[in-house]
């Protein structure tokens, strides 16, 4: 068994911690950001709860339905997208929140189902993809094996 003394330079506030190593023993974080089993799933729809809306409102101005403007529908869609893959889920979720923010306050139109997806944006960020999603597969748990000297 061997200390390891171990610096995070990459965070806000750097610190430094020690970890107990054994020979076989596997490391990994304290929160997980890519559950998966029951949490997985709510997660799953969680973030379809959160695209399905920003997809509808993308594509309704290709259906005839007037809309704000160009540029809007086409972020809406990119966003939406984002969220249904499970990709950049937390930058997608920040994003889906300045959306509906904006909207609440440029169309002046009953907020309350604008707040709700605001609210699902902001929980995404904070509680990422869910094993079930593109990020898990592309930044999920990795396996280091630590060998003795």
């Amino acid at each position: 068994m061997g200390i390891r003394r171990v610096r995070y330079p990459l965070t806000l506030a750097s610190y430094e911690c020690e970890i107990a190593v054994k020979q076989g023993e596997k490391l990994q974080r304290l929160f997980t950001m890519f559950p998966g089993g029951s949490p997985g799933a709510g997660l799953l729809v969680l973030r379809l709860a959160a695209a399905i809306p920003l997809l509808l409102e993308g594509c309704s101005g290709f259906w005839g339905a007037p809309h704000d403007g160009l540029y809007a529908r086409f972020i809406a869609i990119g966003v939406g997208s984002l969220l249904l893959a499970g990709l950049w889920t937390p930058v997608a979720g920040a994003l889906q929140s300045i959306i509906e923010v904006w909207t609440i306050f440029a169309q002046g139109t009953a907020p309350s189902m604008h707040v709700l997806l605001a609210a699902l944006g902001v929980s995404l960020v904070m509680l990422g993809p869910g094993a079930w999603s593109v990020d898990a597969r592309l930044f999920g748990r990795k396996r280091i094996d630590i060998r003795s000297r």
